[in-house]
């Protein structure tokens, strides 16, 4: 949402830094509206990610359970990743589903997108609900993956969001709309 009573920043020139395997480093020197100072800032191009609030039939929530090194500890999260080049964002849902859990769906609603983080990032996470999900065939890991499918009922799901149990900003967002999508469409949960 662009605000057009605040004064833009103008970017007056721009440098490729590293790649870091999952981002790229881009360097930005951009002019304060606010004191005419232009400072260097770093942007994560990384691209957009997609993840998916999978519903079994029974009304479970799947969960992958797996490491992150940033934090130096295991996270429930929803399943998603990053949408390849050329891959449409609900087709990066459909397979990330699929690898990291083995479950399939023919049901697909968009729940909605937000920047991944807009401080230093550049892409956006796009929110999927699969509903009627099945497993289907086996988890297709990457070699830096390990991870447990964990299923929760929609009431354990609420409440363990509303107590701060989920870590990843990703899966909060991803939940917050599925339950106001559930709710919207007159349904239990």
């Amino acid at each position: 949402m662009k605000d057009s009573n605040i004064n833009v920043w103008q970017t007056i020139k721009q440098e490729p830094g590293p790649d870091l395997k999952l981002f790229r480093v881009r360097f930005d020197h951009m002019v304060n509206p606010r004191n005419g100072r232009a400072s260097r800032m770093v942007i994560l191009e990384a691209g957009d990610s997609a993840n998916v609030v999978a519903l079994t039939p029974g009304g479970r929530l799947l969960f992958v359970r797996q490491y992150r090194f940033g934090i130096s500890d295991y996270t429930l999260e929803l399943p998603g990743g990053i949408v390849d080049h050329g891959e449409t964002h609900q087709a990066a849902a459909r397979r990330e589903l699929s690898e990291e859990t083995g479950y399939l769906s023919e049901h697909w609603s968009y729940l909605g997108s937000i920047p991944s983080n807009p401080v230093f990032m550049e892409g956006y996470i796009y929110h999927w609900l699969a509903e009627g999900v099945e497993k289907s065939t086996v988890q297709q890991l990457d070699d830096g993956e390990s991870i447990e499918v964990v299923s929760l009922s929609l009431e354990e799901t609420r409440h363990m969001l509303y107590q701060g149990a989920f870590l990843h900003p990703h899966t909060v967002n991803g939940l917050l709309l599925f339950f106001s999508h559930w709710q919207n469409q007159g349904k239990d949960g």
